[in-house]
């Protein structure tokens, strides 16, 4: 693999996207440390360095690459951009005026790119005029600090801080695009890869410094473990073969070739636990805003804010598990796709083709959905579980969201790289 890699660096145009790739990398960490105008800086140091950021813009904050807590330029990170792709992912499946677009090729999901873009500038808004609400008050967006992180909360002030943060989030999709056209890898894949290894080596040094050296090797032992299954997980799939019938047309014959339909352990990546975690901090967000005393507020309180809690890892569980099969049943049609290799000839040994073979896929697909979903559950409870052992933040580096979009982008990246160096002829990583 490394041969590999210097293969890569040795091709000059490749290189030359790995370059621009980097570079708009750091010119992206660069934006993240950046304070907005009308943040105390001193004042954001200082708590953070007196208290840990509280559990409630914990995703955000993750894929910001801790840009959130600290009010930077690139405060909401890519956040509004897959939320904003997720929502237009799902309203083609309810509105047919999408679906169309999507079927109609490059121009229809050129158009799908363009909702998205004004949807994440909408999402954008909003979420910054949340943000700012809440930071402008001492104590809330970094609990138990009071200092006022927000000196000035004149309206001019608070309408310049969300022009500011909404334009740094267009800034990022227009860096993601440009990694996309111009570098490795998807863009928007990459930045978030970017913001996620970014707070790794401060989580793992937090944890040597706080619960010792040997709890910091059980930890990398643990995260390698990890690692590893996760990358073996996501490689796992199950290879339906197809066979296709020779056609004679006029004196040529075309087909007769046997290919494979991939159908992935885990199908629907990490999209149910993002759903799951956005879903379970609704009833907090709630509470939060409102201050109520009230029964349910103080059950919610006690039993799904906190992460250690058995009521919450059930609930966890149980969301990832459903919008698992949730998330697969819209994104793969087997009928679909039974009709298109009825349209050109193709069908699987031993099943006639139409609906026989789209209930014979539907069959496979829910039955190896389902190790897909508890491996999910089980990769996002591992932060629960060193908060409880360790007493390490939900950020816990080795688990969750972040190995599963951390490895998942780095093997997306590696594979396009082996398909450039073997375009050009070289042996490439696999040997």
């Amino acid at each position: 693999m490394l041969s590999a890699f210097g293969m890569a660096f040795k091709t000059p145009d490749l290189r030359k996207k790995i370059f621009f790739t980097l570079s708009i990398m750091a010119l992206f960490r660069f934006g993240s440390v950046v304070p907005t105008p009308g943040v105390s800086y001193g004042a954001v140091q200082t708590c953070l360095k007196q208290v840990q950021s509280g559990g409630l813009f914990g995703l955000i904050n993750l894929f910001s690459g801790g840009a959130l807590i600290k009010l930077s330029v690139f405060a909401l990170g890519i956040m509004p951009y897959i939320t904003s792709s997720i929502i237009i992912q799902l309203l083609t499946v309810v509105i047919p005026r999408f679906e169309t677009l999507k079927n109609e090729g490059q121009s229809g999901t050129a158009k799908l790119t363009q909702y998205t873009r004004y949807l994440t500038i909408g999402l954008a808004i909003l979420q910054s005029t949340g943000l700012v609400a809440v930071a402008r008050t001492p104590g809330r967006l970094i609990s138990g600090c009071n200092e006022a992180i927000i000196p000035d909360t004149s309206w001019q002030r608070i309408v310049t801080m969300i022009v500011i943060m909404t334009a740094g989030t267009s800034v990022i999709m227009w860096l993601g695009e440009l990694i996309t056209d111009r570098g490795i890898g998807n863009g928007m894949s990459i930045l978030i890869f970017t913001s996620i290894a970014a707070g790794f080596p401060s989580q793992l040094w937090s944890i040597k410094v706080q619960k010792g050296f040997f709890a910091f090797l059980v930890v990398m032992a643990v995260g390698i473990a990890v690692v590893a299954a996760v990358v073996f997980v996501e490689q796992a799939q199950r290879r339906i073969p197809v066979q296709y019938a020779k056609r004679m047309v006029g004196r040529q014959a075309y087909g007769g070739t046997s290919t494979y339909i991939p159908i992935k352990v885990n199908q629907a990546g990490v999209i149910p636990v993002i759903f799951a975690s956005s879903l379970l901090y609704i009833p907090s967000l709630i509470v939060n805003f409102t201050n109520s005393q009230a029964a349910w507020a103080v059950w919610v309180s006690r039993n799904l804010v906190k992460g250690d809690h058995p009521i919450y890892i059930f609930a966890y569980s149980a969301l990832i598990i459903f919008f698992t099969y949730f998330y697969v049943a819209i994104t793969f049609n087997p009928d679909e796709v039974a009709d298109n290799m009825k349209k050109y000839g193709g069908f699987i040994p031993g099943i006639r083709a139409g609906r026989p073979t789209s209930e014979y896929l539907q069959y496979v697909l829910s039955r190896i959905t389902a190790p897909g979903a508890i491996y999910l559950a089980l990769v996002a409870i591992i932060p629960i579980g060193a908060l409880i052992i360790f007493g390490a933040t939900q950020n816990f580096p080795f688990g969750g969201t972040a190995i599963l979009i951390v490895v998942g982008v780095g093997l997306d990246t590696a594979k396009q790289i082996e398909s450039q160096l073997q375009q050009r002829s070289y042996e490439g990583f696999l040997r």
